[in-house]
């Protein structure tokens, strides 16, 4: 493809590549009326469109596009997608030959359009045998903060981080299990727009920043789970966080249950934060304006509508390896097609699906394997160099974890029993030396295993969706 400019037949339109679909382009731009361009390896298609007054539309409007096929460009493509409602800005991704990336984004003016989208062309058939994958776009807004003091309050960090860069508009800090008094060692800082959050993880990355004379890690916060409103209007399970260790779960039953005696079903408890689950909707709602703030066992909780898990139930992490605020996509909700409960640390597989920060979607771990030519560079490389998308391994996640915590490494411990006919049977318990303390020195999981690697790969499973 070479480059040059193309005005449109209504003069609007620019478009600054010559392709072999140029006819197409140029008949869509014409019938539409709207502006491409092309830069920075990405071709833009309106944004905004002709007329369009006002800010751009909010975050939620955008949807990422996947396994386009690559002789596939806008004069299809915007056709399909009109569909779902008024496109403001379509991104499709380009190669320097010519050709598409096999994705895109789409912008559309209103959430509703957006979540429309998703439902009607997610898995569309394209073309004959092609199916492409539509789904919410992560618009991050978030960067993680690691190896900051633990004495440091909410307050101090937010104005140490006004003071740094700009657009910052809240943060947000988890108190420690134990000593509520001090924070995890990291916060998450949340700003006005994705710009001002890429412009400020800019500044700060080379590895330089510091705040109160220590050396602070910087990069993206894994982006919240997106839930339609569909979806969150069933909702009947509260998030329960900040709790103390010593809280039991008959303790949280029965404040819950004090607002409106016998309105809860059960209660499950993790370390310091439980999931409330209600008979109906309307007292969880309830509930949680009530609960919000309330003090337990001299603890004040923080209560939200629990985000359903998804229908694969696979289990997300934080860059940092911290569960989300929101972690109760870790919770199987009760499903009545299932006929039993499904409850935290006891995954149906142990297969570990780790996500990137950066992935415009929700990729598998790729396991497949490539040939390995005569001349191939080989490059020295460290595994904390690499990104959580490169690890199918628990174990390997875990100390990866570790590490991006400034923690020291997990210590394993084997211990054996035999089962009622007659094997050997294993289990291990992980102590972490940097948070060991008298109310929880091991992890260990509920399991046992035939094989030692069975019994480690258990263990770190365990601990991961247990910190």
């Amino acid at each position: 493809m070479h480059e040059e400019n193309k005005a449109s037949a209504n003069g609007r339109g620019k478009i600054r590549s010559v392709s072999r679909n140029e006819t197409g382009l140029l008949a869509l731009m014409e019938k539409t009326g709207y502006s491409m361009v092309q830069e920075n390896g990405q071709r833009k298609f309106g944004g905004p469109p002709p007329g369009w007054k006002g800010p751009a539309p909010p975050r939620g409007c955008e949807v990422f596009v996947g396994k386009i096929p690559h002789d596939m460009y806008e004069d299809e493509l915007v056709p399909v997608f009109e569909r779902a409602g008024k496109i403001y800005e379509f991104r499709l991704m380009m190669e320097f030959s010519g050709e598409n990336r096999g994705y895109a984004f789409v912008t559309y003016t209103t959430k509703e359009e957006a979540q429309l989208a998703i439902k009607i062309l997610n898995n569309y058939e394209i073309r004959p045998g092609k199916f492409i994958g539509v789904c919410v776009s992560l618009d991050n807004c978030r960067l993680f903060l690691g190896a900051i003091p633990k004495e440091k309050k909410k307050e101090e960090i937010l104005n140490e981080m006004k003071k740094v860069t700009e657009g910052v508009v809240d943060v947000i800090v988890y108190p420690n299990a134990t000593d509520k008094t001090k924070n995890r060692g990291f916060a998450f800082v949340e700003y006005e727009s994705h710009r001002a959050a890429a412009m400020a993880r800019r500044r700060l990355i080379p590895g330089t920043f510091q705040l109160w004379g220590h050396t602070i890690k910087v990069d993206w916060a894994d982006p919240e789970k997106e839930v339609d409103e569909e979806t969150m209007q069933r909702v009947k399970v509260l998030y329960v966080r900040n709790l103390m260790i010593s809280t039991t779960e008959d303790t949280i039953k029965a404040e819950f249950n004090k607002f409106k005696p016998g309105v809860v079903e059960r209660v499950k408890k993790l370390r310091d934060y439980a999931f409330v689950h209600f008979f109906h909707r309307e007292d969880a709602v309830a509930a949680m304006s009530v609960m919000n703030g309330k003090c337990i066992d001299g603890a004040s909780i923080e209560v939200t509508l629990a985000k359903p898990v998804n229908k694969e139930g696979t289990w997300k992490q934080h860059f940092n390896g911290q569960m989300s605020p929101s972690s109760e996509n870790l919770l199987g909700f009760p499903n009545k097609d299932d006929g039993h409960q499904k409850s935290l640390g006891k995954p149906a597989s142990l297969a570990v699906r780790l996500n990137g920060q950066h992935s415009p979607g929700p990729p598998e771990v790729e396991r497949c394997t490539y040939p390995f030519f005569p001349g191939m560079k080989l490059t020295p490389i460290s595994m904390y160099s690499l990104k959580s998308i490169h690890f199918s391994s628990a174990v390997m996640y875990l100390d990866y974890f570790c590490n991006k915590n400034n923690w020291a490494p997990p210590e394993y411990h084997l211990y054996s029993t035999t089962g009622q006919d007659g094997k050997i049977l294993l289990v291990y318990k992980v102590l972490l030396p940097s948070i060991a303390d008298g109310s929880q020195s091991y992890f260990m999981p509920d399991k046992l295993s035939t094989t030692v690697e069975g019994a480690k790969e258990l263990a770190a499973q365990f601990t991961l969706l247990h910190l």
